[in-house]
């Protein structure tokens, strides 16, 4: 648990951090984010290094140690890279569409749902049936995707669905296989 709250942190080009007690900003060329980290955890900007020290060994800070440093690599990698999720459609008449910053989706219901695109975080749809969410936030964009793929979970029969890109549903044999 400890041996990710030991490594260091390198800040890239164009990435800033500002300490103010507990609250961390980082800006960089994709944006700006802030997050309130455990006053128990020492955070040391010295250049473009930042290390990370604890007040003891308990397994509580320990903890707490590995995250906060976990937390703050994803928001120096977010505000310099950026993350990205892609969900593909599959199934006869699945479709997606943008209108605006609203993404439409058809997935075999009797009314298209419709998703809004929270701030910080673009949606792309390279094809009708793929989804392409952006953003600096790894949290953001990854909640985002999730709620899109709980709108019409991968199947296990057919295997019809709204599913990440690479993911593999695991098939079962339907009721004529013996």
């Amino acid at each position: 648990m400890s041996r990710i709250g030991n490594k260091i942190v390198e800040l890239p080009a164009g990435v800033s951090v500002e300490v103010n007690g507990q609250e961390v900003t980082v800006k960089g060329p994709k944006g700006e984010l802030t997050r309130t980290f455990s006053s128990d955890i020492k955070l040391n900007v010295e250049g473009n290094i930042v290390t990370f020290t604890r007040p003891n060994d308990d397994k509580e800070m320990k903890t707490i140690h590995g995250t906060t440093r976990a937390l703050f690599n994803n928001m120096v990698v977010g505000v310099s890279e950026g993350f990205q999720k892609a969900l593909e459609l599959i199934g006869v008449g699945y479709r997606a569409q943008l209108q605006g910053k609203k993404l439409v989706l058809n997935v075999g219901y009797s009314h298209p749902v419709e998703i809004d695109a929270p701030e910080g975080i673009t949606i792309e749809v390279p094809a009708n049936t793929q989804v392409v969410i952006k953003g600096s936030s790894k949290e953001a964009v990854g909640q985002l995707a999730a709620n899109i793929r709980g709108v019409r979970p991968p199947e296990p029969y057919k295997g019809k669905g709204i599913r990440y890109v690479g993911e593999y549903v695991r098939r079962k044999e339907g009721k004529t296989g013996k």
